[in-house]
């Protein structure tokens, strides 16, 4: 796995601008913890995982929405850097999410959807990937035409629909476990990946001193997808995706962290 092939991409999802408050422990319900730095970012699942798979080599395009508001252009700097073309609703507020992340780098966070719940479903074609930070007929119109159909069930809920590819973590495949393929990811422990219910393969991430999970799962969402789409054997992509994954984790911040083709392969 030298090389992957050019591939064509179009990421339908939510974008969000992140305001994110690093402490030292996370609060619990009705605590108040001091926080020792705070960050804002370009962020949103699918923006998150656009510019993966974009960083990593796709040609990326980028359906989705922002508001009409001084957060807009923030939402799509990560987005521009990156090089994704944008197909772009502009309509209410920017979505946002607020992160909490302790000293251990695990998170919490809560999402405002904004404009991402206000997007118009639309027929798209090709190799498409969704996440369900939008509504479900978003998800099932962005499906309809495509050519292969990859969806992070994330956040969680069931949908009438069978993805070519999904992914999800271990509480995630609790509630939506219908895929073709369908890509279990169980944090430091790698992920696996099944067809028709029989896996076929298994991955471990590289050893790191975890900073910062934040985009994690976005990097893994991407470079799988990319890799797999690229032509690359599914033991590869896995551990190709777990690589990415594990890249961000031992960064800090989401779309910042994203990974090249390079760093991934120097980590491998």
């Amino acid at each position: 796995m030298s090389s992957l092939r050019p591939v064509d991409l179009t990421v339908v999802g939510s974008i969000n601008v992140d305001f994110m408050l690093r402490m030292p422990q996370l609060p619990r319900p009705g605590e108040t913890v001091t926080a020792h730095q705070f960050e804002r970012s370009p962020g949103g699942k699918g923006a998150n995982q656009a510019v993966a798979a974009a960083r990593l080599g796709a040609n990326v395009t980028m359906v989705g929405a922002v508001g009409e508001d001084a957060l807009a252009e923030e939402a799509l700097s990560g987005l521009n850097a990156a090089g994704v073309t944008l197909e772009l609703e502009r309509t209410g507020q920017t979505g946002v999410a607020l992160i909490f992340v302790d000293a251990g780098g695990e998170n919490e966070i809560a999402v405002f959807p904004g404009a991402n719940g206000e997007i118009t479903p639309r027929e798209v074609s090709g190799f498409v990937l969704c996440q369900l930070e939008v509504p479900d007929e978003v998800v099932l119109a962005a499906a309809e035409k495509a050519t292969f159909f990859a969806l992070n069930a994330a956040p969680a809920r069931v949908l009438d629909i069978e993805p070519d590819l999904l992914i999800v973590n271990e509480l995630e495949h609790e509630v939506f476990a219908r895929g073709k393929l369908v890509a279990v990811t169980q944090g430091a422990r790698g992920a696996v990946l099944y067809k028709d219910g029989e896996e076929i393969a298994r991955a471990e991430p590289p050893l790191i001193d975890p900073r910062d999970a934040t985009g994690a799962g976005d990097a893994f969402t991407g470079a799988l997808v990319y890799s797999l789409l690229a032509g690359a054997p599914p033991e590869n992509a896995l551990r190709f995706a777990c690589t990415a994954g594990a890249w961000v984790a031992a960064q800090v911040g989401a779309q910042a962290s994203m990974p090249t083709i390079d760093d991934v392969f120097m980590w491998m």
